[in-house]
């Protein structure tokens, strides 16, 4: 018999207007990473919330170490020896890393907090697994790479058996998806098991040694990973056959759309000196993809974030079909041609307590067609959204009346894709657009980015993924320490190149 840590059998769980797991088995076994792979919305994040106690099932039994058990929320998880960490972490930011990661478990005592055991136990784990972090930083002040070890600390300081890890690598650079693949590959050598959610094939490829497909809520099948080919998963999560090359024809760019010109921002921070971004000029025109690549944290959100006015630069000019739009509001820039899918769907990107109707008419609710008098026209959004909702198969379970705040990360990055896709633009400025997408909805973003360029849109894109960089740009901006260090051909140029380029080891015309 299989030696099974846990045991999910049957499971449903159903919300008003959508079952989203119909009758699912999940077994993992003893020292095993095993995957869930499947689309955006096909359950995989409610089944994991359900083993973590987070959700009631209406039916099926869960099992841990061959006994049942009903998991009656995260404190019976932790008891049992499951620990989980969530695809939006759950860290308090102005707490300490030290802080967050005892919370809930302090020592005190005479009614004082006692910390010196638990900073001890905390260093001695992350030396144990190469977790390197700065117990007082303020959780405020670190990554994202950074903020995920300390949600992995949070789990090893419980001694949690059990691991579960949803979408982890969604916010993490390359080099950090290398390390914490790695530390899975630790953890398991040191008798842990884990559950690991995602929708990237070769990341799957790279740990887990058995993986579970969910399609639409239902049950597909588990299989061996040495045995099966990423084509064959992501047929069986997807339905259908699909095609993992992007397809595009030579690009032929006109008019210059944005311009941007001796473009400066500094740090915020006292003691700072250097600019985040540094004098940084270059144009994007009609019908081509510019793609800005480069490690995260190298005044790519900066630079993005001056362009579209949701930040102040210290210098510099942006101009929009060549007029200067540096001091326009940023409803005149949306108004005037631009479009911006934003790194971060939950700050800048969605109102998470509006309806998803409302969020996909943010920037057009006060047009005509959408509002009278100061008053919306709800039947004219709501039809409007139903449309965006059946062209961008955004799921949700009650169409446009759904809660932008119930729905799973993929589709909530589908609506903002819907919106500003949609919208009468001259150029769009897409930031990590199919970050934590699956790969049927990766395939029709990128068919979709092609088909704007092609249409005479002009395109920057920011992308850490190397391959989409290399598969969608027609040019590589390569951005190091704030500044544009190569103007690249990708036709020209190998994946080794740019990366050597984007670690600042080489710059353009040979000097390294």
């Amino acid at each position: 018999m299989d030696n099974y840590i846990i045991e999910m059998l049957n499971i449903t769980k159903e919300f008003p207007g959508i079952i989203a797991n119909d009758n699912i088995t999940l077994q993992l076994k003893k020292g095993e990473i095993h995957a869930l792979l499947g689309e955006n919305g096909a359950g995989k994040s409610t089944l994991m919330s359900v083993l973590f106690g987070l959700y009631q099932p209406e039916a099926g039994v869960i099992k841990v170490r061959g006994k049942e058990e009903k998991i009656t929320g995260p404190l019976d998880a932790n008891a049992l020896g499951i620990g989980m960490v969530h695809q939006h972490f759950k860290l308090v930011h102005n707490f300490t890393v030290l802080q967050n990661i005892v919370l809930g478990m302090e020592t005190t005592k005479h009614g004082f907090l006692k910390m010196d055991d638990a900073r001890k136990k905390i260093m001695d784990l992350s030396e144990k697994y190469q977790l390197t972090i700065d117990p007082d930083a303020l959780i405020s002040d670190i990554t994202v790479g950074m903020q995920q070890r300390v949600e992995i600390l949070k789990m090893l300081y419980r001694d949690n058996e059990i691991m579960i890890f949803d979408e982890p690598t969604a916010v993490l650079t390359p080099q950090e998806i290398d390390e914490l693949m790695q530390i899975m590959r630790d953890l398991v050598k040191e008798g842990k098991s884990i559950l690991f959610i995602t929708h990237k094939l070769n990341e799957i490829k790279a740990v887990a040694d058995r993986c579970t497909v969910l399609r639409r809520g239902k049950y597909i099948g588990t299989v061996e990973v040495k045995d099966t080919t990423p084509e064959e998963m992501s047929e069986m999560m997807v339905g259908r056959k699909v095609n993992l090359t992007v397809e595009k024809g030579a690009a032929s760019p006109k008019d210059v759309v944005l311009e941007v010109k001796n473009l400066s921002v500094k740090a915020n921070k006292e003691g700072h000196t250097k600019n985040l971004v540094s004098n940084v000029t270059f144009q994007v025109r009609k019908g081509e993809i510019v793609c800005i690549a480069g490690i995260d944290g190298n005044g790519q959100t900066e630079l993005i974030h001056a362009i579209t006015g949701l930040a102040e630069m210290s210098e510099g000019i942006v101009l929009l079909n060549g007029q200067d739009v540096t001091k326009k509001s940023i409803r005149y820039k949306n108004t005037h041609g631009l479009s911006h899918i934003p790194e971060d769907r939950h700050k800048h990107g969605l109102v998470l307590d509006y309806n998803l109707g409302y969020n996909l008419v943010l920037q057009q609710y006060f047009e005509k067609g959408f509002q009278q008098c100061t008053f919306l026209k709800n039947d004219s959004i709501y039809g409007y959204s139903e449309k965006l909702i059946e062209d961008y198969d955004i799921r949700s379970s009650e169409g446009p009346y759904t809660s932008a705040r119930s729905m799973s990360g993929g589709n909530q990055q589908k609506a903002i894709v819907a919106r500003e896709v949609s919208r009468d633009h001259d150029i769009l400025l897409a930031v990590q657009p199919t970050r934590g997408l699956d790969v049927g909805a990766i395939e029709y973003i990128h068919r979709e980015l092609i088909k704007q360029r092609d249409a005479g849109a002009a395109i920057l894109l920011v992308s850490l993924e190397l391959d989409e960089v290399m598969n969608l740009s027609d040019r590589i901006l390569v951005m190091f320490e704030g500044s544009i260090v190569a103007d690249l051909d990708p036709k020209k140029v190998t994946v080794q190149e740019l990366g050597l380029y984007m670690a600042g080891s080489k710059k353009e015309g040979g000097k390294s």
